[in-house]
């Protein structure tokens, strides 16, 4: 089984940053698309953003891209999700899964296992 653990969530004010991360232990994520979801309170699981396994191509959805880019470090076995001018609407639980990536990305979806996820809070 394909196991993820989400790290790098925390509080921020609108307009903050913050970078989370996608550890996988078990299997090399450089060999698999990987692809962010996020959960708002009360709401539906969503994917934000993937990066693809073959070309790491990256796609994002219209709310988040140009301020979140998603990038991967083979040496760390992660993939990273780098949010900046964080908005009150991107408050959630932010999960990972190696699943395909495709657009549109917020119609992803993961058949697998999930990580706990990691609780991103913007508010003033």
């Amino acid at each position: 089984q394909l196991q993820v653990v989400e790290s790098g969530g925390g509080a921020v004010q609108p307009g903050g940053s913050l970078r989370l991360s996608c550890e996988a232990s078990g299997f090399t994520l450089e060999y698999y698309s990987l692809v962010w979801f996020h959960q708002a309170p009360g709401k539906e699981r969503e994917g934000v953003s993937c990066i693809s396994s073959k070309d790491d191509s990256t796609y994002f959805t219209k709310s988040v891209e140009g301020r979140f880019t998603i990038s991967r470090d083979n040496a760390k076995n992660a993939v990273y999700l780098q949010m900046n001018n964080l908005k009150v609407e991107d408050t959630g639980v932010y999960y990972c899964a190696p699943t395909h990536c495709r657009q549109p990305v917020e119609e992803i979806q993961n058949f697998g296992s999930w990580g706990p996820g990691t609780q991103v809070t913007v508010s003033s």
